[in-house]
């Protein structure tokens, strides 16, 4: 087994073996699946709405370079700077700079999955700066020294337990693991990161071309406490979360708060517009706008184009029954569940991530819920295609369907194995059922029954049949 088949392997294991995961990770499922079927239904003409949104991204993907233009001019008019990023070194660099321009020492963000992608964190704390997560569910997995299993809730596997024992530690005392009390005392030490930070960074839900505003989506209210108090406000989007216009924010902003969490809107949902102005009562006094490709506009124009209509809802994740069982770290990267099994080898190659377009039972659940119409269950048949036409098979795969391949093409020898194969696999079988099954069966064998094949082939029964008519 290579190394990297290995690590999957043990990071599955390690999620079928955690026995809290296992029962947090569906209740959690099951409450935001449960929201978005009522929020869906209230809709009434949910596949409209659907179809709107999809075609709204499709559109943006197809003309990404002019609303890209658009969003920088109206940036700068409005008073910020923006940086196109090719990769996460050039955007780790321009947040670096600004950093040593500002003499910072101390940053706050908001909840935001591109700056784990090109682990901001990490290289802000190499530079001696002090970095602290203000969404309460980041928060804690930053003290746990772990990353986020969950798009939305990236602390979707820790007890109440879990983080008093965290919390105890900074507080350098026991706290009960009562929500009020937990919550009360991140309160206190994030509104004193708040007050003291130099820098604010954040990631970017949309960016409107016609304003050149980035909107931010939260039920906290730190994302606007981050891009408020401190002097400087860094955002940082993927370069597809973009919208055209403020209208088309108007159909996709409900299906994202509908999707996710089951909520008609969500408790903040903010505009940013450029730095603060004369008139203005807070905001910072720079804006700086980071947009980042580090790979997506090599998936532009290919088969896997629809993977970059993602909105980030996590409602995939949700319906997922291989997510329900190994949890988000599973999976290895930053996405997990289905769309960080399409997404993340586009994005990384295939060397480190060809197991996780398996992590899938192609059950299509993950495109029936997709907000904007992500054919998720076909990327995912499209990625198995191209890892065996790029020789990413394992031999043994190979091997077996090119034996298979042979004998189904020579009907003589496939009428012979098809005899065979009862009495063969009779020496694996308790009765009717092959319970201890060889080489690759094994894995499918430990959890689920596999019927012993029959007798009698059902070419047989027919050639029998037919003759008998005679």
């Amino acid at each position: 087994m290579s190394g990297q088949r290995a690590e999957f392997a043990e990071r599955v294991a390690a999620g079928l073996g955690n026995g809290q995961m296992r029962i947090s990770v569906p209740l959690t499922q099951d409450r935001l699946r449960s929201g978005r079927n009522r929020a869906a239904a209230e809709l009434g003409n949910v596949e409209e709405w659907r179809d709107r949104a999809s075609a709204i991204r499709m559109h943006t993907l197809e003309n990404l370079d002019s609303y890209l233009e658009q969003l920088a001019d109206n940036v700068r008019k409005n008073g910020g700077h923006i940086h196109f990023a090719p990769d996460g070194q050039s955007a780790l660099a321009y947040v670096e700079q600004v950093i040593r321009e500002k003499e910072a020492k101390s940053v706050v963000k908001s909840k935001s999955m591109v700056t784990e992608e090109i682990h901001l964190n990490n290289h802000l704390q190499k530079l001696g700066v002090e970095v602290v997560e203000s969404d309460l569910g980041e928060y804690i997995i930053q003290l746990a020294g772990e990353t986020p299993s969950h798009l939305i809730a990236p602390a979707i596997h820790k007890t109440r337990g879990d983080v008093a024992a965290l919390f105890s530690k900074v507080a350098n005392r026991h706290l009960s693991d009562r929500t009020e009390e937990l919550c009360a005392f991140a309160r206190d030490q994030l509104r004193r990161k708040f007050l003291s930070a130099d820098v604010g960074i954040s990631g970017c839900n949309f960016a409107v071309a016609e304003s050149g505003s980035i909107v931010l989506v939260s039920n906290e209210g730190n994302a606007r406490l981050t891009t408020t108090l401190p002097k400087v406000h860094i955002a940082i989007m993927g370069m597809e979360r973009i919208v055209p216009a403020w209208n088309d924010l108007d159909v996709l902003l409900p299906m994202l708060t509908r999707s996710a969490t089951g909520q008609k809107l969500s408790v903040y949902v903010t505009a940013i517009t450029g730095p603060r102005r004369a008139e203005d009562a807070d905001g910072p006094e720079e804006f700086h706008l980071i947009v980042l490709d580090n790979g997506r506009s090599d998936i532009l124009g290919t088969a896997y184009q629809e993977v970059l209509k993602c909105i980030r809802c996590g409602a995939c994740l949700n319906v997922c029954p291989v997510y329900r069982h190994i949890g988000g770290h599973a999976y290895g990267g930053v996405y997990s569940g289905p769309i960080g099994a399409v997404l993340t080898p586009l994005l990384e190659g295939y060397e480190e991530w060809k197991e996780l377009p398996y992590a899938s039972s192609l059950c299509g659940a993950c495109t029936e819920v997709c907000p904007v119409k992500i054919p998720l269950h076909d990327l995912l048949i499209e990625h198995r295609k191209d890892e065996v036409e790029k020789g990413y098979a394992p031999f043994a795969e190979s091997a077996a369907f090119r034996m298979f391949g042979y004998v189904t093409s020579h009907p003589s020898l496939y009428s012979f194995a098809v005899k065979l194969a009862h009495t063969g696999f009779g020496l694996f079988a308790d009765g009717n059922v092959i319970n201890n099954g060889p080489g690759p069966l094994a894995g499918w064998t430990a959890v689920r029954d596999l019927p012993r094949p029959a007798r009698q082939s059902f070419r047989a029964w027919w050639q029998e049949r037919e003759e008998g008519k005679a």
